[in-house]
């Protein structure tokens, strides 16, 4: 499985993306911030809701520097194919990721062993391709664009104020800690 700190794993693929198919690699997601978004498949439950909910702040990350990857071993095709039926997903302007090879999902260390299926698990990649978060839950467990949007801002905030932490619950704005020889114990 991928490991926090550690640099994503070379790929190619072929995403759709706002009408078109694109290919991208490991090197498009360099110099930028990204979220890989793994799901299970297309044209099922709590899938939708969390890619809708993504959906919703894409502008928001985009402003940040943020790019979105979601990822299904389900082909580009059927990518297309869902978001021209379902108005849920139709909203999604972010790369719906086709990964039928499963490279991209078995970098992660996702690969639902012996289903050909992602894991539900989000990674938050910095600008140098370095893991900084990660979130796997079970199937039936969906995920929540809200506390992803704070951990994004907490690992920007950490990467630009070094020699300072972001504490549990942190939001943007609030006080941060410098850990120091003064401060243990103290907490």
């Amino acid at each position: 499985m991928a490991q926090i700190n550690t640099e994503i794993k070379p790929f190619n693929a072929t995403a759709f993306k706002q009408g078109e198919f694109v290919e991208i690699s490991d090197a498009d997601v360099k110099g930028k911030w990204a979220i890989f978004f793994f799901y299970p498949a297309d044209f099922t439950f709590v899938c939708p809701t969390e890619l809708g909910d993504v959906a919703d702040k894409y502008e928001e990350l985009q402003q940040m520097g943020v790019e979105v990857f979601s990822v299904s071993t389900d082909t580009h095709f059927t990518h297309k194919a869902w978001h021209d039926t379902s108005d849920t997903i139709g909203k999604i302007n972010y790369y719906m990721v086709g990964d039928q090879t499963g490279t991209i999902t078995n970098n992660f260390g996702v690969m639902r062993e012996g289903q050909g299926l992602a894991d539900r698990a989000t990674f938050l990649v910095d600008p140098d391709g370095i893991i900084q978060a990660m979130e796997i839950t079970a199937e039936g467990i969906g995920r929540d664009a809200d506390d992803l949007m704070r951990k994004v801002k907490a690992a920007q905030y950490v990467r630009n104020h070094p020699g300072e932490v972001c504490p549990a619950k942190w939001k943007e704005g609030e006080a941060t800690l410098a850990p120091s020889l003064d401060l243990v114990g103290k907490i």
